[in-house]
This record gives C-alpha cells, structure tokens and sequence, in this order.
C-alpha cells in the first residue's frame, strides 16, 4: 500500500526494461513515443530524483511487437560503466556520471517484433544474443573498448527473445543462452560450444533460472503441446494445395490459412514474397520438433545432454513470457489467465496451481524475497504469495497501471516500474 511502505514514486517515460540497481543509482531505459526518443535514465536509490538523462543516437527506431516497445532490454552494469542495447541504434557504454564511452551499431533485424534480449556481463565482456529470423549471432563486446572479442553463428536457430544467463559450475563460468528447440552453453573466453540440450519449444521467450548445481527453464509457444500440435504438410503437397501460378512457389496472396499465412514474414527469409522448398521445409521441421516444457537441468557434462542431465520435465502451467523463480527448494511460474504453478524443483512434481487476482496476460518475471513471491500482470495487478507448500495469496494491490518490467527486489526494497511511473517500497525498520 502506500500508506506505510511507500518511499517514493516519481513519474517516468514508457518503457518495458527492468531497473537495474548500481550502489546508490538505478538505472533504466524508456521510449517517448511522441518524440520518438529512446533515453537511458540514472534515478538516485534513496530519493528517486533523476540524476541524467541521455537520449540515445537513434536515427531509426525499429518496428516492435504491438504490446513490445523499443526500450525493453534491461540495462547490465560492472560498477564502473553501465551498458545499454536498443536494438535500433546497437549496444552503447556509459560511465556513471551519463558520458558516452562507447558505442557499436548492430542491424537492422530482419524481425517485426523487434530485438528484446538483455546484455549480461562475463569476465569483462558484454554478451548480447540476438536471435533472429537471419543472421544470428552470440557477441562478446569487450567491456572497456567495445570491440567485438569473438562472435558466434547461431544460423540454426530461429527467433527467440532470452536473455542468457551466466552459470558458474564448479568455480568456471559458462553462457547458457536458450533458442528455439535448443539450449546451448557456450564457453566466455572464445564461444566455444560446451553442451546442449534439446527438446525446447519453437519461440523461446522466458530466460532460464540458475539455482546452485542446478539449471531451470520453462517455456511455451503456440503449437508445442503434446496434445494440441501445428504441424504443415510436406512443401510437394502444399504447392498442390496452394500454388495457382504453377511457379513452384508459394505467394502469400495464394495462401488462404493455415500456419504458413500467420507467420509468413518469418518464413519468408528472404523476403521476396514467396516460399520456396527451403523456407517451408525449415519452419514444418521446426513444428514437428517444438516441445513445450519446463525442465530441470543438472550441472556437468559435454556434448549433447539431453537424455543424461534432464532430471526431469514438467508440462502443466507453462509461461509465455515470464521467467520462473526458484526459492526454498520450490519452482514458481505463471501463464497467462493468473495460473500460478507451484513444482518441487528436485522432482518436477506439481505442488498445486492458483488463480492469482490479476487476469489477462503477464510478462514480468516472478521474484522472491523474505518467505514471499510476487507476481505481477500486463494490468497492473501485483499478487503476494506466500512461499512453501501450502502457499496462499497473502495480499494483491490494482495499481491501475500497465506492468511489464520485473520488479527489483534490493536491500529490503521493491522498485516496482509502471509504464507510468517507478515505485520505490521499502520493508519497515530496514536498514
């Protein structure tokens, strides 16, 4: 409420990334639309006064997701310099007093919906992966300079928006970045590929959770369940059905449903208007292996293993968007309509499903602190859940605002981003 835990609030420009906390300064990213400018912003933790505002070199602002927004990646910092990716106008550097160090330009993306994942640092590297409908690509940027240290092909992958996690198994970090069918662990200091496993869903949204030995990740796209499947006939029977010109092609104006109709602009690779055996062969492959699912992942191995270090999958209430959290031994996630899905994380078992207050859709990652979880939706509903098995709502608040970015949980606070405003609520008596 903001009778006794609020500090402050302070009105902010639009924008989906989450804040990040840097000693005594938060920093987040935002879009005016009138004004088309994308700015990085510095807000003081204790006040939430604005310290700078930098607008960002953009001379394009890409075409993004009808409920995306060109500010959605969240920025990383080392403590020295802040980094910031807007996928229209590349990767920029900052130090924390807001000068421009550097900046590397990257794109145009050959995708409608935009670039959305976030860079993460490593070993004093800033590591961006964008996966695409072509050219994609895992990048190290050296943190200091910001040339490019190695870079990755990921062509056999098609778009996905996670954000890579860094995982660090017996004291040597690794780059775990999950893909559409397939998640990869790849080595910092060259990009080398240490393991994979597959089996994951077609479009690959939510990022996975690093809980000790352990890896988690959840996710779901249309058309992966086991029991509703979208599937596409073989490309000799499709241009039987569909090409009319006898071209051996098939145009989008030729189609008339059907999966290849809905999805034509990440079919069509090439973008020449039509599909030819390669396009529609790649995305029917792709159907026929998409797998939604959430999975626990043990730590080790090299190689493919996908039969040797899965503990276990899990199938039911499988998120869209938001990322799962793991805390005291119990998984949480939440799809779409409010179901909150509880899993023991050492067995995959389903502890018990909730419908939370808030309806619609959710795209904010859940985060926990002090025995509790908070889930918060598109809406603007936030819902506290107690922790543990027997878990109930605790309290929920309708904030009468649009939610996107995952709250911030740091020294006994919860910054909390509205698209109209940044909240700061601080735990009574903390220090």
């Amino acid at each position: 409420s903001d009778t006794d835990v609020l500090v402050w609030r302070r009105d902010q420009p639009p924008g989906h990334s989450t804040p990040c906390v840097v000693g005594d300064t938060l920093f987040l990213t935002t879009f005016e639309r009138d004004t088309q400018q994308l700015a990085v912003v510095a807000m003081e933790r204790r006040s939430g006064n604005t310290l700078w505002r930098r607008v960002a070199p953009a001379t394009r602002i890409e075409v993004t997701h009808e409920v995306g927004s060109p500010a959605s990646c969240t920025p990383a910092s080392d403590g020295e310099r802040v980094y910031v990716f807007f996928g229209s106008c590349g990767l920029l550097c900052y130090d924390l007093d807001g000068c421009l160090q550097w900046s590397r330009s990257m794109g145009p993306f050959q995708d409608e919906f935009g670039a959305n994942s976030s860079p993460v640092l490593v070993d004093g590297k800033v590591i961006l992966n964008q996966d695409h409908d072509l050219d994609n690509c895992l990048v190290a940027f050296d943190a200091l300079t910001g040339e490019i240290a190695w870079r990755v092909d990921r062509g056999g992958f098609t778009r996905s928006y996670s954000t890579p996690v860094v995982w660090n198994v017996n004291g040597e970090p690794e780059i775990v970045v999950a893909g559409s069918l397939r998640l990869t662990a790849y080595a910092p200091h060259n990009g080398d590929v240490k393991w994979w496993v597959d089996g994951l869903s077609r479009i690959v949204d939510s990022t996975p959770f690093v809980a000790g030995n352990h890896l988690y990740l959840a996710t779901w796209s249309s058309g992966g369940d086991l029991t509703s499947r979208i599937s596409m006939e073989p490309f000799k029977e499709a241009l039987q059905t569909w090409d009319r010109n006898d071209d051996g092609q098939i145009a989008r104006d030729e189609l008339l449903s059907g999966a290849a109709l809905s999805r034509f602009f990440r079919m069509d690779t090439n973008q020449n208007g039509a599909l030819d055996r390669a396009e529609w062969s790649r995305h029917r492959d792709i159907f026929a292996a998409a797998r939604n699912v959430a999975m626990a992942i043990r730590s080790g191995g090299s190689g493919d293993v996908t039969d040797s270090h899965v503990e276990w999958i899990q199938r039911r209430g499988l998120p869209v968007v938001p990322s799962p959290v793991v805390y005291d031994g119990i998984l949480y996630m939440v799809k779409d309509g409010g179901i909150i899905t509880s899993v023991d994380a050492a067995t995959g078992e389903v502890i018990a499903q909730r419908r939370a207050p808030g309806r619609g859709n959710y795209y904010a990652s859940l985060v926990a602190a002090d025995n509790k979880v908070y889930v918060a939706s598109e809406r603007g509903v936030v819902v506290v859940l107690q922790a543990g098995r027997g878990g109930d709502f605790l309290s929920s608040r309708d904030f009468a605002e649009r939610i996107m970015a995952t709250p911030v949980i740091a020294g006994g606070t919860i910054y909390l981003r509205t698209e109209q405003a940044l909240y700061s609520f601080r735990q009574p008596n903390a220090p």
